[in-house]
């Protein structure tokens, strides 16, 4: 059976959910960590997430990490497509998902987001204050982009839903969880990710809870 070992507040492991999701594929889903044997086993790295899968053409294949999942996905399961038509707009998409996977992840998810979830939610693990501020100013730039884009476009990357737009809600999801994202000040973005937002693949997301720390009350509310 197809396998998929993540940690359910790990954006890259959101977004390998969302794509299974969006092309009707079910998969055994098994949290885990560094350290977990079976974790071990299939990706030397112990990172996730890590994708198991008994592939059209036969045999078994473990997968990692996100950006090699989401290739796998869109060649092996091809409906309905996940990237674009053309060679641009493919090219693009690709460009998104990595601006979210290294740039977004760097400058805005690692002040905040990963210390609390790595600290049960509290963000407190290691006794050292917040970066508020400096985590608002880095979201607000990256949110002013996203307005820019999805001014001029449908979704991130275009005409239609792509991996982008999953990276996307993926990572922003984690943010909205603890209440970071500042929705008012930026409508256009808001907008797109309530498209986002309401469709069934965020469903099972917007479950997902951090034990003793409840979500942001908006978080699973598909009219914020």
């Amino acid at each position: 059976m197809r396998s998929l070992l993540h940690a359910s507040f790990d954006p890259a492991c959101r977004f390998v959910r969302l794509m299974l999701a969006e092309k009707g594929l079910v998969a055994r889903q098994v949290e885990t960590g560094p350290g977990d044997e079976t974790l071990a086993a299939h990706n030397p790295a112990q990172t996730v997430p890590v994708l198991i899968d008994e592939p059209p053409t036969g045999g078994e294949i473990a997968i990692a990490p996100a950006a090699a999942i989401a290739e796998y996905l869109e060649e092996a399961y091809r409906d309905p497509p996940l990237m674009p038509a053309t060679s641009a707009g493919r090219a693009e998409a690709r460009r998104l998902f990595h601006w979210f996977d290294g740039k977004f992840d760097a400058e805005v998810n690692a002040l905040i987001v990963r210390k609390r979830i790595a600290g049960g939610g509290t963000g407190r693990r290691w006794g050292e204050p917040e970066p508020i501020r400096e985590t608002a100013d880095a979201l607000a730039w990256h949110l002013d982009y996203l307005s820019y884009l999805v001014e001029r476009r449908a979704f991130l990357a275009g005409d239609r839903l792509t991996i982008a737009d999953l990276a996307g809600a993926a990572h922003l999801s984690v943010n909205d969880y603890f209440g970071l994202v500042p929705w008012a000040d930026f409508p256009d973005v808001r907008q797109w990710y309530a498209r986002l937002k309401s469709r069934p693949s965020m469903r099972p997301l917007l479950a997902d809870r951090i034990d003793g720390t409840a979500p942001a009350p908006a978080y699973a509310d598909l009219d914020f």
